[in-house]
């Protein structure tokens, strides 16, 4: 049966929107956004690079195949909240072992349902992505209108909430020890900083022959190099990466010492470790679909995104030996580069996809290349 418990979403702009509970009754406050991903929604939940977000679906029928405890990225469900229009609670899938809205309850993730998800993303669109904060349970009960003191209760919780440009959130999602994935065993030793890493990343380097440590995020790189590694992986996460200072220092003191691949946030921490700038998007990219064209195959990837930052390509203009191998074919943003002095390239697409395609898992092939070269 479905949950008719009444929740509200409130967005720093002023807008409200009411609707039912999905998940957990409670507050949940942080950036919202949006994935236009149809599926793949228990992998979206769990990648850490959701911290600090309120996920909107812009497909309107999420939780039809359930969840089980192989589609996951990480430990836990990181997102911060959760937004859909239609919530299944009757799934029907061979592999389910949970529903989803009872998944999000369990884990104490707020969510809400039956709102105009449609209108959320177009205002989203033409405003940019904002704060906002979702309330349902015993503090969703009162609805009466803009004005009245429940939503007044909720502005000034809203207006605490900071802003994600300047958070260091892989700080908050980073392992809190090294630790090595699997058995440890491969014929290329890889360190992987864990800036937010995504189980697939790991998955990926394994096919390929690749011993992983991972290590966390903010580890120096005399710590790094300490492990004899054959090459260094700048993993995804969340937040902005102009604020992962440590990091930042880290890599520009790992580059031309050993081959570096960066993915996602760890592709613009490389970027910054090289000099360049970094903005924050309007409104992110985060779907299953977005193409992006190779500059050095001509080929065109369909790919899968999820960033709110992006590498400025006016500020690499006159880094020496940097080039832009990728470009977004929605908005021409930098989608990936390579510093082959320094033995170093990135993407700011996701080529591990999970979920998404598989048209670009051959950069896991170009660093051990690299590796064994």
């Amino acid at each position: 049966m479905t949950d008719r418990t009444p929740a509200t979403l409130l967005l720093a702009n002023g807008a409200r929107f009411d609707g039912y509970s999905f998940g957990a009754a409670g507050v949940a406050t942080g950036e919202v956004c949006f994935n236009t991903g149809m599926t793949g929604y228990q992998e979206i939940l769990t990648d850490p690079s959701y911290a600090g977000q309120l996920v909107t679906m812009t497909y309107p029928h999420i939780g039809n195949t359930g969840v089980n405890a192989e589609d996951v990225e990480s430990g836990r469900i990181q997102v911060a909240g959760f937004i859909v229009r239609d919530g299944t609670v009757t799934p029907s899938n061979h592999r389910m072992t949970q529903t989803l809205p009872d998944y999000l309850a369990e884990a104490g993730i707020v969510g809400i349902q039956d709102i105009d998800t449609r209108m959320l993303v177009r205002m989203i669109r033409s405003e940019g992505a904002m704060n906002g904060i979702i309330a349902s349970g015993t503090e969703g009960d009162d609805t009466k209108g803009p004005d009245d003191q429940f939503a007044d209760h909720l502005r000034q919780q809203l207006a605490a909430v900071p802003a994600m440009t300047g958070l260091d959130l892989a700080r908050r999602v980073t392992c809190p020890k090294p630790y090595q994935w699997s058995n440890g065993a491969g014929k290329f030793r890889v360190v992987a900083y864990d800036f937010g890493i995504k189980y697939n990343i790991m998955r990926q380097l394994e096919s390929h022959d690749c011993a992983v440590t991972i290590v966390p995020a903010h580890t120096p790189a005399v710590e790094a190099l300490a492990l004899k590694p054959d090459g260094i992986l700048l993993s995804n996460g969340p937040g902005d990466p102009a604020a992962v200072t440590p990091a930042i220092a880290a890599v520009s003191d790992l580059l031309g010492k050993v081959p570096i691949f960066g993915i996602c946030l760890g592709h613009q921490i490389l970027a910054l470790a090289l000099g360049a700038a970094t903005y924050k998007l309007p409104f992110g990219h985060r779907g299953l679909n977005h193409p992006v064209k190779n500059l050095i195959t001509g080929k065109v990837e369909v790919t899968s995104q999820n960033h709110g930052f992006a590498v400025d390509e006016a500020s690499l203009t006159g880094l020496g030996g940097v080039e832009v191998t990728h470009l977004n074919l929605n908005d021409n943003t930098v989608e990936g580069l390579t510093a082959p002095g320094e033995r170093a390239f990135s993407v700011q697409y996701h080529p591990e996809a999970s979920p998404g395609p598989h048209d670009s898992r051959y950069l896991f092939g170009q660093f051990v290349g690299m590796m064994g070269g």
